[in-house]
């Protein structure tokens, strides 16, 4: 049975939703970021990175949320999360995960996470300023050149849809005004009403 680790209110409800999307039989072991749990010598044994999420599988554990979703739509092919048989519109799926993990959620942790980058106080003060300007023109592209419509990569739900619906959620938080961008809007609208997704926030929130 696969366990995933995860917090509230992380990129981890990407993994969770999609979990819930395949079917699969899982388990959640929830970590406490309030008090300090990824950083626990049980927690640190099973990710080093400290960080969330973590999934455990009968191969080994894997972490970094790009893989795990990957991985989930690998094994549960029956669940269509993602394009396995064109490898070109696969390769797309990844660059648009990768640009979420990579660009989009760094900035966004430039608002609470600054300590990562520079020990100076200023310094971080001006990333916590910064922060709605740079994740805006991450939005602005999503919005005008990488969301095809009416899911993430097209006409079909793949596993980029509940990672682009997970850090929109931190949208209004980062200063960005959500209805600036009609078409994440709209896919965090439809996202929010689909089972696996409202089932997976009813589990975090409990």
């Amino acid at each position: 049975m696969l366990q995933l680790y995860y917090a509230a209110d992380t990129c981890s409800l990407a993994s969770h939703i999609a979990l819930e999307e395949a079917g699969a039989d899982y388990q959640l072991a929830r970590i406490s970021f309030a008090q300090n749990e990824q950083r626990s010598p049980q927690y640190l044994a099973i990710n080093p990175k400290g960080r969330v999420p973590a999934l455990v599988t009968d191969r080994g554990i894997l972490t970094e949320t790009p893989a795990m979703l990957v991985f989930i739509a690998q094994i549960f092919p029956q669940a269509h999360l993602a394009p396995l048989d064109n490898a070109f519109a696969f390769a797309e799926m990844q660059a648009f995960n990768s640009f979420l993990c990579s660009t989009l959620h760094v900035a966004h942790a430039h608002r609470m996470r600054g300590s990562r980058w520079a020990d100076d106080e200023a310094a971080i003060e001006s990333m916590k300023r910064k922060v709605p300007d740079s994740v805006r023109g991450c939005y602005e592209l999503i919005e005008r050149h990488m969301f095809r419509g009416p899911w993430a990569m097209g006409e079909a739900y793949t596993v980029s849809d509940p990672y682009l619906f997970t850090i929109a959620q931190w949208m209004e938080g980062d200063g960005v005004d959500p209805m600036s961008f009609p078409r994440v809007a709209d896919h965090r609208r439809r996202m929010s009403e689909r089972p696996a997704v409202r089932k997976a926030l009813a589990a975090e929130a409990a």
